[in-house]
């Protein structure tokens, strides 16, 4: 409800003639496509940011990627105990459901960790990438402070709203823009917990010379790690020789690229490459690793990392004939595998049925559908083009992915906990016949 509440007042501020560049106020339909989509952190646009929306409008969609990006129920408690400077228990309970805290006596700790990892990485990236602006392409002060501060906090946010036409696509050759952005995403797709605990774990290695990190850090780390490799050299070996895509480039500008399309795919949005362009094959590659998304309780969406890590250890285990299915030294409770398996079936039909229903409304080539599905459904914000050209029914389809892909997995898994109950019978055990 408060991510509701937070998409409604995005619309009714963006949809203000003082919001758009023309004096017209903007329609009802784009005005509430681009508040889910900045509150959602998706990216996705029907009209170009930079030159629809006035620097009001562009102000609203910065606010609305902050507080989504952040958390409703995470920035409410902050202010709440920056207000009072405490917490109330009910207020410590939900803040420790949304930041995904161990203990209520961590709350504190952790609103505070994310106020300042948030504030950290953001100005840190908004300085570099200032700095370039101003002194690599020559921009007035004013303008490079703006464009790198608003570039840096779409993209530690994961949201991938740019303010230029073509996206990155005049700094696919820059490193100092694409690495510092990349840098973000990957930091803000990693989740506020494994950023805290690696933190505070080296700070206890400093004084202890001991590491221990949780299971969902190492997973999440790992994973995140594969993936990117994966991501990077797959697309680099079926975009090598594209000429719409990394054909132009030398040797290394196209690993560079390679590697920025493939930390985009962690549901950031931004592209230095023609997404339209890709060939068919790299484009289901970029769905699979955008329906996988990023970390849990951070700024990327998809059905997670860790989901799909343990869906991966209980394929492994069960090829070995293994009774429990373990990782890193620890066995994995049944119910964490069960949920993870109703996250991902619950998202692939959910994608699947939203490709279907666009298709029969815009028949276009369906690995472009398919793409645009997956793209809302993980809050990436990468799209081919054929955004712009759905119709209402379809922006709205569009639009209920982006908020049930931002909201849903937390949800989910949330009450498949809260349902867990032990009962005091079985049933008289049977194995059908399964392959």
């Amino acid at each position: 409800m408060s991510f509701a509440v937070a998409v409604l007042a995005g619309t009714a501020l963006l949809a203000l003639p003082a919001a758009t560049q023309d004096g017209h106020a903007a329609d009802a339909v784009t005005a509430l496509f681009t508040a889910t989509s900045a509150v959602c952190v998706t990216g996705l646009v029907v009209v170009d940011t930079g030159t629809y929306w006035s620097g009001f409008g562009e102000g609203v969609i910065l606010a609305l990627i902050q507080v989504g990006g952040f958390g409703i129920m995470t920035l409410a408690s902050l202010l709440a105990l920056l207000v009072s400077g405490r917490l109330r228990l009910r207020m410590q309970l939900t803040a420790a459901a949304e930041t995904k805290s161990l203990g209520i006596g961590d709350v504190r700790r952790v609103l505070l960790g994310v106020a300042v990892s948030t504030l950290a990485v953001e100005l840190a990236i908004g300085a570099v990438l200032a700095l370039r602006l101003r002194f690599g392409y020559e921009r007035g002060v004013g303008d490079a402070v703006y464009l790198g501060f608003f570039h840096a906090v779409s993209a530690f946010n994961n949201a991938g709203f740019g303010l230029h036409a073509d996206n990155l696509t005049p700094y696919a050759r820059d490193p100092w823009v694409t690495l510092p952005i990349a840098a973000a995403v990957i930091l803000g797709g990693l989740g506020f917990p494994v950023l805290l605990e690696v933190v505070r774990h080296r700070r206890r290695r400093r004084t202890t010379g001991r590491r221990r990190w949780s299971l969902h850090t190492k997973l999440t780390l790992v994973t995140t790690a594969l993936l990117l490799v994966v991501g990077t050299v797959l697309t680099c070996l079926l975009e090598w020789d594209n000429p719409a895509t990394l054909g132009p480039f030398d040797g290394a500008e196209r690993v560079l690229n390679g590697f920025f399309h493939s930390a985009m795919l962690r549901t950031a949005g931004f592209n230095a490459l023609d997404i339209g362009g890709l060939e068919g094959s790299t484009l289901l590659l970029s769905c699979m690793l955008m329906f996988i998304g990023g970390g849990s309780a951070g700024t990327a969406g998809g059905i997670k990392v860790t989901t799909f890590a343990v869906l991966g250890v209980a394929m492994l285990a069960e090829v070995r004939g293994e009774p429990h299915s373990e990782a890193m030294g620890r066995r994995l409770a049944p119910h964490t595998l069960r949920q993870a398996l109703t996250v991902a079936l619950l998202g692939v039909g959910l994608v699947v049925a939203a490709t279907l229903a666009l298709e029969t409304l815009h028949p276009a080539p369906l690995e472009a559908v398919l793409f645009e599905a997956v793209s809302a459904f993980a809050t990436v914000g990468l799209t081919t083009g054929i955004t712009a050209d759905f119709s209402t029914p379809g922006r709205l389809i569009l639009i209920m992915l982006m908020f049930v892909g931002r909201l849903g997995p937390i949800t989910l898994v949330s009450a498949l906990a809260l349902r867990e109950r032990t009962r005091r019978y079985h049933l008289p055990e049977e194995r059908p016949v399964i392959g």
